[in-house]
């Protein structure tokens, strides 16, 4: 079984492996046995990634990289395929929100401004998913293998409060994400997506938490919705994406959406 999810001898390029999610899936990538690249435009961020993948064993490098400038992300799969070789996994873990493209309680949704809700889908759908599936997935498509992963949001399958714009970016990133899997399945490019629950991380830390530690109301609240009744730890989301990740294990999956979410979508809102 253990050679179903080796992933020894694959490039994996993982944009947005400097956020707190997508470095614990290219941890567990490289653990799989898989040479991550980790992309970002924090060499800072992006080297402390790859010096803790080394320092477990896995094998790693970093590439700067802007997911919005398509010439940017042509320049970094160039220059990763002269370091490393062609990458044949990708993950898409670019993305996060704006605070004046969220509703506080109270507000009035007919006022979010235009540009706020522009620059949260290009941060999420653009830069998330589109740009990055276009420039990385022509090699793969050309080489006839490849497995795609779009991290989603739980977000974009329920359309949660306050971030209405992120939400609609995240749902946007699913439709994509099952287009590409249709338009690629007889070119041996799988295409999948993850959304993730609520992981506890930089972007969310102040909305789930107070100062002393405990919950904010609005955290209460996700807890109490979620039949695990805890918030998700980013190593949780390891297996699910070395699993998508591997054609041996993941052959026949492509276009779907798998949730990792402790069971908060099982529950009726």
């Amino acid at each position: 079984m253990s050679s179903l999810f080796d992933l020894s001898g694959k490039i994996a390029a993982v944009i947005g492996g400097t956020g707190v999610l997508g470095g614990a899936m290219a941890d567990a990538l490289a653990a799989a046995g898989a040479k991550v690249v980790i992309l970002g435009r924090s060499e800072e961020r992006g080297q402390a990634r790859v010096d803790a993948i080394e320092s477990a064993g896995g094998s790693a490098l970093f590439q700067s990289a802007d997911a919005l400038n398509i010439d940017s992300l042509r320049e970094a799969r160039d220059a990763i395929t002269e370091r490393a070789g062609t990458v044949s996994i990708l993950i898409n873990a670019a993305g996060g929100n704006r605070p004046d493209a969220t509703l506080p309680p109270g507000s009035d949704f007919c006022k979010l401004p235009l540009e706020a809700w522009q620059q949260v889908f290009d941060l999420n759908l653009a830069g998330g998913a589109l740009l990055p599936c276009q420039v990385f997935g022509e090699p793969m498509v050309a080489a006839g293998e490849g497995s795609i992963i779009n991290i989603a949001s739980m977000a974009g399958m329920i359309p949660l409060s306050r971030v209405v714009a992120y939400s609609a970016a995240k749902a946007a990133v699913i439709n994509l994400t099952q287009f590409l899997a249709r338009e690629w399945a007889t070119r041996g490019v799988r295409v999948n997506a993850i959304s993730p629950g609520f992981f506890p991380a930089e972007q969310n830390m102040k909305l789930l938490f107070n100062e002393d530690g405990s919950y904010t109301e609005r955290g209460g609240q996700i807890i109490g919705h979620t039949p695990m009744a805890r918030f998700g730890e980013a190593h949780e989301l390891g297996g699910t994406v070395v699993w998508l990740a591997s054609s041996a294990a993941a052959s026949f999956v492509t276009g779907q959406n798998i949730v990792v979410d402790g069971g908060f979508s099982s529950v009726t809102i």
